[in-house]
Formats: C-alpha cells, structure tokens, sequence
C-alpha cells in the first residue's frame, strides 16, 4: 500500500479527547509524528474540551465518547462548527446513530484500522466530507427508514425548510428517488429537482447521503402529512 500525504496551507489543529489516558497518549503520539496536524489532547469533559478549544486552533475534535453520546452532543453545542469525529471500539451500530444525531461528521472504528487511515478521515471532514464505512451508512439508513418524518432544524432548534421541503427530506430518507418522490408529491421530477437544489443550498449539503447524513444530525422526529401540490 502506497503511502499517504497530505497537502493543506496550514497544519490541521486536531484535539484528541479520551478518558483512557493511555489510549489517548497513544494515539496522540501516532498523529504528532505527522507534520500535517499540530495535535491536542484533554480529559473527556465538555467543561476541559471547551477550554482545549479556547487555548488552542481545534479543527478536528476525535472524541472517544460511545458510552456517552450526550457528551458529544453537548461539545457539538458548545462549538458546532468544528468537526467532531467519534472514535468508537466494538461492532455495535447504535453508537454510529448516536454520533450523527449529536452532530459528528465522521465515525472511526478502532478495532483492525489503521492510523494511516484515521489521518485520512481527519482530512476529509476537515475539507466538510463525511467519514463512515457502507455497513455505517446501512445502518443510519435503517434508522431513518422507521422515522416517520423530520422536522430539519439547526443547532438552535430554529426550522430551515418549508414544509414541503421537509417533506422532501423524509422521502429521500425513505431512500425514494426523484420520480417516485414526484408521485408521492403529486409533482413533476423537474419541480423535485428545484425543491433537492434549494434544500442543498439552504443547509449546505451537496449530495443525497450529505442531506441524509444532516437529516440524522438535525432531524427532529414528527408526523409529516401528505401536503396539497
């Protein structure tokens, strides 16, 4: 296998947060001997990450919080726009879940993953990519599909899209495509294509598993209604 660089103006500012100190010595030491990203380390506590944030430029947060999602969820809150990526051990999905609804861009299973890999992961959801495997994805799909609709809010709670667009975001979560979404709609494939454009501008996505991916950071839980056309 080839080796891997990578090219940024700047060294990316990575904070490794970890309640085991020896895992996080460990992995700090792996990242610090990479030029690329100038590397941080605290406790895991929203109260030591937020006060690494403010002594130091944080990009990249890894945070190894699968037995606390709220922890992540709280970081997110406290700093949504640095990129969060949870570091998790274990073959179990719903930390996966968890992490996206609480605002992470990426999931890194430690377990058989090499740390050439997790620099590649740190670099594209710095660039704003998301980081997760098919069998991830499948599995924030299968959450999806048994949510009825979503309500797409910021951080803030405060809704970003009408009603008819949020409509639009249940039904690709659903996994529909554009001319099966127009016949739930009662609408042509054309007028969804202009509901996908707004919707990709107004939240800042640029694909279908991007929009999905939010729709599980940001989604809020309701019954969505077949609307008029």
């Amino acid at each position: 296998m080839g080796s891997f660089s990578i090219a940024t103006s700047q060294p990316i500012g990575v904070l490794v947060a970890d309640s085991n100190h020896i895992h996080s010595q460990l992995l700090v030491e792996a990242l610090r001997r990479r030029a690329e990203f100038r590397v941080s380390s605290c406790p895991l506590d929203v109260d030591a990450m937020v006060k690494a944030v403010a002594q130091n430029s944080i990009d990249v947060a890894l945070v190894r919080a699968d037995d606390d999602p709220g922890m992540l969820r709280a970081f997110h809150l406290a700093h949504p726009n640095i990129a969060k990526v949870l570091l998790f051990d274990g073959d179990d999905p719903e930390p996966v879940v968890t992490a996206f609804r609480s605002g992470a861009r990426g999931v890194f299973q430690l377990a058989d993953t090499s740390v050439r890999m997790l620099c590649k992961c740190i670099l594209r959801v710095h660039q704003g990519q998301i980081w997760a495997s098919n069998d991830q994805l499948s599995c924030l799909i299968d959450a999806l599909a048994q949510v009825p609709g979503l309500r797409v809010v910021n951080s803030h709670g405060t809704k970003l899209l009408t009603p008819r667009e949020e409509q639009v975001v249940a039904l690709v979560a659903d996994g529909l495509p554009n001319r099966d979404i127009a016949l739930e709609m009662g609408v042509t494939e054309n007028t969804v294509k202009k509901y996908l454009f707004y919707i990709f501008d107004k939240i800042g996505v640029s694909s279908r598993v991007e929009l999905v991916l939010y729709a599980v950071s940001h989604g809020v839980t309701q019954q969505v209604e077949r609307l008029p056309s």
